[in-house]
């Protein structure tokens, strides 16, 4: 059988040589334990054959083969799953009869392989913190207990002006933004970090590109992607800024290397800040965001920067402004799953 599988596919397709039959019937003879124990087995030199052993095809042979008569005369489709399926290109809907693998499968357009590690903070995060969380913010509500009525958000018209008829409704007073309504933490939406984008301002690279230069690379080497450029938005006399001008990067992370960044911070860069209270309280966008700063001294201490100290010019390192995005629906419920990691909050605390 090995020297079939050795033969090419033209071969196979042929009927068995008189060569080919005494090469299978002396492997299956070597499969007999019973002779190989006494050793009356032939000693046979040929039974590890490759492809550049086997007999090659003649012309006579190679006229013959025609695979696409072959293909032709065959009366069974082959199994479409396996030899004639194609992804589709374009998702017509959740109907339509035709729909594409998932993402995980590796025939998917989309297939990403991996993960192919797991970082100790996200493997906290999924043994213990996320139960820790869902039973402290539990609330004992007994059966039959009558739901209260929220408050309403938006205010109404009073019905004075034919005016007000299928009118939509008024915010509320002083223009405010509302915010999302902070929902229960259950079982299926445990707050957990969706992405962490890490924005660094270098208005000095308006007169020299260099410290443009220097501030992707910083940013390259503590999250591993590559930052975009950002542009100013609003013009500076001042400072000599204008709109359009490049002075400052960004980049975003997501999954696992959120994680890992912020593990860093943690371990190795928070506790390293000498006379640091912590994050203020107050920040948030009052939707489950948080933000903090750091300074260049601050960012000098990350692991990657420290190695490689000497690629960069000390006086040109940046700062940075590190924005957490969580799948908390308010600041206090985002708060609490940055404490459980292990990051200290001071100051006045705003829900």
């Amino acid at each position: 059988m090995a020297s079939l599988r050795g033969l090419s596919r033209p071969a196979r397709s042929l009927p068995l040589s008189p060569l080919s039959r005494q090469t299978y019937t002396a492997g299956s003879i070597r499969c007999a334990s019973s002779q190989a124990a006494d050793g009356s087995a032939p000693v046979i030199a040929d039974l590890e054959n490759s492809t550049l052993t086997t007999p090659q095809l003649g012309d006579a042979e190679k006229r013959e083969f025609r695979p696409w008569k072959r293909a032709a005369d065959r009366k069974v489709a082959l199994p479409s799953g396996r030899y004639q399926y194609h992804p589709p290109k374009y998702n017509r809907g959740p109907l339509h009869p035709v729909q594409s693998p998932a993402s995980s499968d590796p025939i998917a357009r989309d297939f990403v392989p991996g993960p192919f590690n797991l970082p100790r903070l996200k493997q906290t995060y999924h043994s213990t913190i996320a139960p820790d969380l869902m039973t402290l913010a539990y609330t004992h509500v007994p059966p039959g207990t009558p739901k209260k009525e929220a408050a309403p958000r938006l205010r109404g018209w009073d019905g004075s002006s034919p005016y007000h008829k299928n009118r939509a409704l008024r915010g509320p007073r002083g223009n405010p933004v509302l915010p999302l309504v902070e929902r229960d933490i259950t079982f299926n939406n445990v707050p957990a970090i969706t992405e962490v984008t890490i924005a660094s301002y270098v208005p000095a690279a308006i007169a020299d590109p260099d410290h443009l230069l220097v501030a992707r690379s910083v940013l390259l080497s503590l999250t591993g992607t590559t930052p975009e450029i950002t542009k100013t938005s609003s013009n500076v006399v001042q400072w000599g800024i204008k709109i359009g001008d490049r002075a400052g990067v960004k980049t975003t992370i997501y999954g696992n290397a959120a994680y890992e960044f912020l593990d860093r911070c943690v371990h190795l860069v928070f506790p390293r800040i000498k006379d640091w209270k912590g994050i203020r309280a107050t920040t948030g966008d009052s939707s489950g965001n948080l933000s903090f700063g750091m300074s260049p001294e601050e960012v000098k201490l990350f692991p990657e920067v420290e190695i490689n100290y000497w690629m960069y010019p000390a006086k040109m390192v940046p700062g940075c402004r590190v924005f957490i995005k969580t799948s908390a629906t308010s600041d206090r419920q985002a708060r609490l799953l940055l404490q459980s990691f292990g990051v200290p909050f001071y100051g006045e605390v705003r829900n």
